[in-house]
Formats: C-alpha cells, structure tokens, sequence
C-alpha cells in the first residue's frame, strides 16, 4: 500500500488568491484547482473560507477607517460619543453654576 497523501506544498498568496478565482467564478472546481495547484482538496477550502472571511470583514468595516475590524470600529465611534457626551455635559454644568450663581446675586 502506498500512501498517497501529497507532501504539503506551501502557496503564494497570489496563488491563494488566483485559486480563489477562479473556483469563485467557476472558472475551476475545487478538485481541478488542487490538481492544479498540486495541494489537497481541503486546501483549497480552506483557501477559499479564508477568502471569503477576509473579502466580508473588509467590506464592513466602516469607511475612512482601514484596517479595523467592525468592533474595532464601533469601539472608536462608542469612544467619540462618549467625548461628545462628555463636553456636553460639561457645558451644562458651566451653564448650571453661572445661573445659579447669578440667582443668588441678583
């Protein structure tokens, strides 16, 4: 009996990415993109949910702010209205203290 599993082959990542074209667009099934690419079926699935994880987080994370995840994202914007907030807050309590003040001296 011979052991056919393949030596594990190590892709570029624009071969990942080419791989994941062309099984995206149905240029290539799996089967015929580890052929191919002389990898493992499961290689190519991998691939592919790889892709596609990284192509959706992309796509929603927020615009003019590469690089961070949608919670990242959503943290930073938390953290901006919390500062709002917090000026605001300030402003009133500024406005509070003079009104009162001038109450009492009138």
């Amino acid at each position: 009996m011979s052991n056919t599993r393949r030596k594990r082959r190590l892709l570029a990542p624009s071969q990942k990415y080419e791989m994941w074209v062309a099984v995206l667009t149905g240029q290539s099934t799996q089967r015929e993109a580890a052929e191919k690419y002389k990898v493992d079926r499961s290689t190519v699935t991998s691939v592919c949910h790889t892709a596609k994880a990284g192509a959706l987080a992309a796509l929603s994370a927020t615009p003019g702010r590469p690089g961070q995840s949608p919670e990242q994202a959503e943290i930073a914007e938390l953290r901006e209205e919390v500062e709002r907030l917090r000026a605001t807050v300030t402003e009133q309590a500024v406005a509070l203290h003079l009104h009162e003040g001038k109450s009492r001296w009138d």
